[in-house]
Order: C-alpha cells, then structure tokens, then sequence
C-alpha cells in the first residue's frame, strides 16, 4: 500500500467515478484502475462497486476511508516536519476566505510570530468547502470562514461579527442601482437581502468574494456590500462612499479547528485569535 493508492481511493470516493478521479489526478483512467486493483489485492477485499452511476463504496470500502485519510495526513505531516529547519518545532497550517485575510488575518499571523517564533506557518485562502475539505481531512489546523459546516471531530467557534454596509462610487447613491455587484455573502444574507430589497431586480453582476466586487466598482464604478472593515480606509480617502438610509447586516466569522490535535502550537494560535477578535476589526 502506498500514498498514491490512498490518494487514488479518496478522490474516487470524492468524485463517485473512476473517470472523474483520473480527470481530477491527471491520470488516465487505466492507471486509476490499475492502482485500486493493487490495492484491492493487498488488503483482500472489494472497494467499491462499479455500475452505469459511477463507482459506490462498499462496506469494506467505506471501513478504509478513514485509514486512506489518516495514511495522508501523516505523510503530509511527515513532509511538513522533516524538511523543517531546526530551529522550528512544528508547523501551524491556517486557511481562511480573502475577505477575513484583508487586515484581520494577518494580524494574527503577526501576533503568532511575535508569541510563538518558532513554529512555521502554511497559509491558504479558500471557501468553505475547501477549508471544511482540508480540517476534515486533517490538512489543516485552523481555518476561518463565514458558513461552516458541522463535522464530528471539529470545533465551531464564533470569533466575531462583520458589519456589511453598502457602498458605492458615487456620493449621492440612495441604493443598489444600475450597475450593482450582488455579493455571495451566505444563505442568510440572501435572504436578509432579498427582504430588504423585494423590487430588486436581478442584479447583472453578481460575484462570489467581496474583493472580486471591490476591484470592479474601484475600476468600473457601482456599488456593493462589503465588510465595513475592508472599505474603512476607501472611504476616508474619498474613493468610495457609504450609501446612508439602507440597511446593514451582520455577517459573523468563525474559527473551526479540531477537538483533539497533537499539534501545540493550535493551542497558542487560538489564544491570539480570541484575543484580537475582543476588539473586533472595523
């Protein structure tokens, strides 16, 4: 058994075909066969069931899914830490969404610098899936995100709350108008949106990170909601405007981690991050 047969094995489970894991590994499909008929072999039993759907994991299947999983992370981890400079002693992998890496984040990093020299860190930016994907796995050891999901052996951890306020290019806007940007904030803005805003068109432009919407107003003009925290320095340079008289709507930030890590340095990083998120950034 070796980490690509592991590897092979999980992205089939992922994709639910033979053919969508050789697309998604870069491989043809022969090599994907090959490799799960190898594995097959050495541990005696049928993966997975192949049929006109795709390929469905079967009982002794599904008991090897979590060992697939850890057999990656302890090669990634073995990877990480071997090749370390001596002067660390552990490596803290961190992933959060760009909007949160816009002033916040990086602050914390700073702080786990200044409190805890000697670990390395592995940032990422990444929506949710992916962050949920890699803390399920055991890739990463912290992410920050707006809507997580639950998964047994993680932690959900409100941190704090943005303030999403409307701004435009124009001083004198009243509301969303013509060449609005809809911001994919989360189910429950859209839904808060939606009932503020019953007329509201459709909007043309719609885009799925806030720092997509804020590179197209600054370069093209319009309007859209944004974290206050992102646009405080763009309005007090006059490039943009904060619309008046409409409503505004939380957004909260959360911390998911593991309930159990054998990683120290997880420990240290989350008291930097309770203790900047008391002040929460604006």
């Amino acid at each position: 058994m070796d980490i690509d047969q592991a590897r092979t094995f999980l992205a089939i489970a992922a994709a639910g075909s033979f053919q969508d894991a050789a697309k998604r590994l870069h491989l043809t499909q022969s090599t994907v066969s090959a490799r799960i008929q190898r594995l097959e072999d050495e541990l005696g039993a049928r993966l997975f069931v192949r049929n006109r759907a795709g390929a469905v994991l079967t009982t002794a299947g599904s008991r090897f899914n979590e060992y697939a999983k850890r057999l990656l992370v302890t090669a990634e981890q073995a990877r990480q830490h071997v090749g370390l400079p001596s002067r660390y002693r552990a490596t803290l992998r961190l992933g959060g969404r760009i909007a949160l890496w816009d002033t916040f984040l990086p602050r914390w990093v700073g702080w786990i610098r200044a409190h805890d020299a000697d670990v390395a860190i592995r940032a990422g930016i990444g929506f949710e899936a992916d962050l949920m994907r890699d803390l399920m796995e055991g890739t990463m050891d912290v992410g920050l995100m707006y809507t997580p999901s639950h998964s047994p052996g993680l932690v959900i951890e409100h941190m704090f709350d943005e303030t999403l306020v409307l701004v435009s290019t124009r001083p004198d806007e009243c509301g969303p108008g013509d060449d609005y940007i809809y911001v994919e904030w989360g189910a429950a803005f859209e839904i808060q949106h939606a009932q503020s805003y019953p007329d509201l068109e459709p909007p043309p432009q719609v885009v799925n990170i806030g720092w997509l919407a804020l590179q197209l107003i600054l370069c093209n003009g319009g309007s859209c909601y944004l974290p206050a925290r992102m646009t405080h320095d763009l309005v007090a340079a006059g490039r943009l405007y904060e619309v008046g008289a409409v409503p505004r709507y939380t957004l909260p930030a959360y911390a998911v981690y593991p309930k159990v890590t054998d990683n120290p340095a997880v420990t240290i990083a989350m008291v930097g991050l309770r203790e900047l998120s008391q002040f929460p950034p604006r």
